[in-house]
C-alpha cells in the first residue's frame, strides 16, 4: 500500500501565521507539523510515500524532507496547482499510484494514543473497498458525521449536518482500494468548485463498500488547522512526552521500530542537528 500526505492548502484559517510558510510546515510543540501524519503512515508499514503541496512550498517540503532515505522511505512530490479539493489528489497522483491501494492522510490531521498502530494496520488488512475513520464528538454538527451499521457498514454520509445522525466525526485518514483514481473521475465540482472527498466516499458507500472504524477513547485526534488547536495540539505533544518520556509523531524513533533505519544511520544524520531537546531524544533512542 501506498500513502499520500495532502499539504497543498491555503492555510487561510491560521492567516498570518501561515502567509509565508505552508502550515504544514508549521512547528507543533518541537517538529514540524507533517512529522505527525508521516509518522502515522510510517507506523502503518508504509514506505512509498507521496506529498502533494502547492508551488510555492514544494521546495520547502524536499528540502525537510528529501528523498525520505533518512526514514527509509521513499518519499515523491507532485503539485496541486489549482485548490481543487481533497478528491483532486488522486487525479493528481492517478500515475504514482498506479493501480495500487492507497491511504490517504490530511496534512494537519495528527493522531495519537494506545492503539493506535493496532488500529491502523487492521484498517490495512481488511479494507476491500474504502475504509474511513469515526471519532467521537459532543459537537457533531460542526464536522462531517458518518452513521453505520451494527456491521461498519456506512449507511450516511452529511457535512456539518443540523440534525446529526450520530456523534462520529470523520477524520483525516482514508484507507482505498486501486479504483480510487476511477471513481474520483466521476466526481463534479460541489457549490464551492471542489471535488469532494464526502462524493468519493459515497460512491462507495452505494456501491456497499465502504466502512467505518472507530478511534477509542485512548486515542486522540487533532485537526492542527486553528489556532486554538494548533495549541492544544502542542501542549498536547509536550505532555505526552514530559509523563511518558514518548515524543509523539518522530518519525525516527517510529522507523527505528519498523526496522527501516538502522541506529548508526540516525545518529550520522541527528549529528548535523543542533544541540536541543528532540537531537537529545534522538541520540537516547539509539544508545
Amino acid at each position: 500500500m501506498k500513502g499520500i500526505i495532502l499539504a497543498a492548502g491555503a492555510g487561510t484559517r491560521l492567516h498570518p501565521a501561515s502567509i509565508p510558510i505552508s502550515k504544514i510546515l508549521l512547528p507543533v510543540y518541537d517538529k514540524p507539523m507533517i512529522y505527525y501524519p508521516l509518522s502515522t503512515l510510517i507506523m502503518g508499514g508504509i514506505r512509498d510515500i507521496l506529498v502533494i503541496t502547492n508551488k510555492e512550498d514544494d521546495f520547502k517540503f524536499r528540502k525537510l524532507l528529501g528523498d525520505g532515505s533518512q526514514f527509509g522511505l521513499k518519499i515523491d512530490y507532485l503539485i496541486q496547482h489549482v485548490q481543487r479539493g481533497i478528491s483532486d489528489a488522486f487525479l493528481i497522483a492517478e500515475d504514482w499510484i498506479d493501480g495500487e491501494d492507497v491511504v490517504l492522510i490530511l496534512g494537519d490531521n495528527i493522531f495519537y494514543g494506545q492503539g493506535l498502530e493496532e488500529t491502523i494496520l487492521s484498517a490495512m488488512k481488511n479494507n476491500e473497498g474504502a475504509t474511513m475513520f469515526g471519532y467521537y464528538v459532543k459537537d457533531p454538527e460542526r464536522f462531517g458525521v458518518v452513521e453505520f451499521d451494527e456491521n461498519m457498514n456506512v449507511l450516511s454520509l452529511e457535512e456539518k449536518p443540523k440534525n446529526p445522525k450520530s456523534n462520529y466525526a470523520v477524520v483525516g485518514l482514508y484507507f482505498y482500494n486501486g479504483d480510487v483514481c476511477e471513481y474520483a473521475k466521476r466526481l463534479k465540482p460541489s457549490d464551492r468548485g471542489e471535488l469532494e472527498i464526502t462524493d468519493l466516499n459515497k460512491i462507495y458507500m452505494e456501491e456497499g463498500k465502504l466502512r467505518v472504524k472507530l478511534f477509542d477513547e485512548s486515542i486522540e485526534w487533532k485537526d492542527a488547522g486553528t489556532f486554538d488547536s494548533l495549541l492544544d495540539t502542542g501542549i498536547l505533544i509536550r505532555d505526552a512526552k514530559k509523563n511518558s518520556g514518548i515524543n509523539v509523531g518522530c518519525p525516527e524513533k517510529i522507523a527505528l521500530e519498523k526496522g527501516f533505519v538502522s541506529k548508526e544511520d540516525i545518529l550520522k544524520r541527528i549529528v548535523k542537528f543542533k544541540d536541543n531537546d528532540y537531537r537529545e531524544y534522538v541520540e537516547k533512542l539509539c544508545n
